[in-house]
């Protein structure tokens, strides 16, 4: 299970949720039993803070998340990090399209005290919003028209689906009646990811005709923060 957390913040305070972030909540939360998989600020909103964690199933979550909300590291940091936030309510819950195509986490993560990281790149997301629960048709198309077109612009990390299981932690709400598909494709810097732009244009054109789409596609260009997990250059 992967939740996909978009939060925005106050004014000028992504930064200092970053911070607060990275010093307090990565291994702390995976000593709950979940994974932080990336963390990210996105490049066209500068209020807005991206994350992704994962878990191994539904129970999984439903324990790791009161252990790490009811836990002291919470408790002794939340309002200071909820004081930086205006909504952190988009939140999908989402899993593997199939069992293969879940993200590869395979990099080591970078210790809390090093000041610096090598180049992140940019992750980008595409959540395509469907008017009903994927079917058969859809999936076929994104492996015969949209995935191919995904790896010739850069490297496909992972295609994701809407999980329609109920919210087994009520006190982090997820939208339960959205129904997506999304993949994360991932460009080594900021030249290969415009070197693509031809490519990514025509795949935008793809993204446009899938089958049973209910809105215009969302697009989410991410520079991962020092610590996150997932960057660009991933596999």
């Amino acid at each position: 299970m992967v939740e996909l957390r978009q939060y925005t913040l106050v004014p000028g305070k992504r930064d200092e949720l970053i911070d607060l972030f990275e010093a307090n909540f990565v291994e702390t939360q995976e000593a709950c039993g979940m994974t932080v998989i990336g963390t990210f600020r996105d490049l066209d909103d500068a209020t807005r803070f991206v994350w992704l964690r994962g878990f191994d199933d539904m129970q999984a979550r439903a324990r790791s998340l009161a252990a790490f909300y009811h836990g002291p590291v919470w408790q002794r940091h939340r309002d200071a990090a909820n004081s930086t936030m205006v909504d952190s309510d988009k939140v999908l819950l989402l899993r593997p399209a199939r069992a293969e195509s879940g993200f590869r986490l395979d990099e080591d993560r970078p210790s809390a005290d090093v000041a610096s990281a090598p180049e992140r790149g940019i992750v980008e997301a595409t959540v395509l919003s469907l008017a009903k629960p994927l079917q058969a048709d859809e999936l076929a198309y994104f492996d015969e028209e949209l995935a191919p077109r995904a790896i010739a612009a850069g490297s496909l990390l992972a295609c994701l689906v809407s999980e329609h299981s109920a919210n087994n932690f009520p006190a982090l709400p997820v939208r339960e009646d959205e129904h997506v598909l999304t993949w994360f494709s991932a460009y080594r810097d900021q030249a290969t990811y415009e070197a693509a732009h031809e490519m990514r244009a025509n795949l935008e054109r793809a993204a446009a005709g899938m089958p049973n789409l209910a809105a215009a596609a969302d697009y989410l260009r991410l520079a991962p923060t020092r610590r996150s997990k997932l960057t660009g250059r991933s596999r």
